[in-house]
C-alpha cells in the first residue's frame, strides 16, 4: 500500500464546499427540475437511491408535490407521474438506462448526471450535468452531496451555512478522534429528509472502510436495533434526535454521536472518518473490494 491510497477520494470529498456552491448558483438548470405541483418519482440505484430518498422528502415536506423515490430496479411502472428525476453519477447504470428506455414517449425523465458524454444523454428528455463533480474514486462523495444541493437549493433553501459548516469540518480535526475511527460498529440515525443521508453514511463506510454498519430511522431504533449498542460502538444521529434517544444509547455504554450542524455537512465528517479509517487498515477507497464505478450488467 502507498501513501497515495484514498489520494483521490481525499482531494474529491475535501471540494465539497466548493462543489456545493456551484451547484447552488447553478439556476437555469434547477429550473429544468419537475415544477413545483408535479407528481414525481426520484430513482438511483445504490448512493444515488439514497439522495433520491433525501431530495424526495425534502420536496414533499416543502409542499411541492407528491415525490417518491425508488431503487431504478423496483420501480412501480403501474403507477402514473408526471416526470421522473433519475440521478446517476456515471450515466451508465443498467438498470436506469433501462428504466429510461421503457418510459421513453410516456413519462419524460430528467436525468442528474456526472458524465456528460454517457449513454443517459441520448436518451433522457433533460439532462442537467453536474461534471465538476463528478469523481475518478470508486467511492463517491462529491458528486452525491453536489446534486443533493442542487436539489436543495432548486426549493429555495440557502445553503450558505451547509457550505460554512462543510468547510469548518475539513478545516478542523474530527477525524483524528479515536473514538470516531477505531470503533468496532457503527450504527447510523436520521429522519426525514436525513433518513437517505443516514443510509448513505453507512453504505460509504461499509464499502470504503469495510466496516460493520447499519442504518435506521431514528424513531425505528428503539424498536430492536438497539441491542446492537454497547461499549466500543456508535449510534451516529444525523441532525435533531428523538427526545430521551441519547440518554438510552449512552445507558448501553455505547457512544452517542451528534453536531449540532448541516446534515449534509455532518456527511462530510463521516467522508473523512471513513476515509483515515479505510488507510489505517491499509485498504484503498478509491479501489474498495468487490466494486466498480458502475454496475453495467451483461444482457
Amino acid at each position: 500500500m502507498t501513501n497515495a491510497a484514498g489520494a483521490h477520494m481525499r482531494a474529491e470529498l475535501t471540494s465539497q464546499p466548493e462543489t456545493w456552491a456551484r451547484a447552488a448558483g447553478m439556476r437555469a438548470e434547477q429550473a429544468l427540475l419537475p415544477a413545483s405541483g408535479a407528481r414525481i418519482a426520484v430513482v438511483g440505484c445504490g448512493t444515488s437511491w439514497f439522495m433520491a430518498q433525501s431530495y424526495a422528502a425534502l420536496r414533499e415536506a416543502a409542499g411541492h408535490g407528491e415525490t417518491d423515490a425508488f431503487t431504478a430496479s423496483e420501480f412501480p411502472y403501474g403507477r402514473g407521474y408526471d416526470a421522473i428525476v433519475a440521478l446517476t453519477r456515471s450515466g451508465t447504470t443498467t438498470e436506469v438506462l433501462e428504466l429510461t428506455e421503457r418510459v421513453k414517449g410516456r413519462t419524460p425523465v430528467v436525468a442528474v448526471l456526472g458524465d456528460d458524454t454517457s449513454p443517459l444523454v441520448d436518451l433522457a428528455d433533460t439532462v442537467i450535468a453536474l461534471p465538476f463533480a463528478d469523481e475518478q474514486s470508486v467511492v463517491q462523495t462529491r458528486f452525491a452531496t453536489t446534486a443533493l444541493a442542487l436539489f436543495r437549493a432548486s426549493l429555495g433553501e440557502d445553503l450558505d451555512a451547509a457550505i460554512a459548516d462543510a468547510q469548518a469540518v475539513l478545516d478542523g480535526q474530527a477525524s483524528d478522534d479515536p473514538a470516531l475511527t477505531d470503533a468496532e460498529q457503527y450504527s447510523f440515525l436520521g429522519m426525514g429528509w436525513t433518513f437517505g443521508l443516514a443510509h448513505e453514511a453507512g453504505l460509504k463506510m461499509r464499502e470504503s472502510s469495510q466496516s460493520w454498519t447499519e442504518s435506521y430511522s431514528s424513531m425505528e431504533y428503539r424498536h430492536g436495533p438497539i441491542a446492537i449498542a454497547a461499549p466500543g460502538r456508535i449510534t451516529w444521529q444525523f441532525g435533531a434526535a428523538p427526545e430521551g434517544l441519547q440518554a438510552q444509547v449512552e445507558a448501553t455504554g455505547a457512544c452517542f454521536v451528534q453536531h449540532p450542524i448541516d446534515p449534509m455537512a455532518e456527511l462530510v465528517r463521516v467522508h473523512r472518518v471513513a476515509l483515515d479509517r479505510a488507510v489505517g487498515k491499509g485498504l484503498d477507497p478509491d479501489q474498495p473490494r468487490n466494486l466498480t464505478r458502475s454496475v453495467i450488467l451483461d444482457d
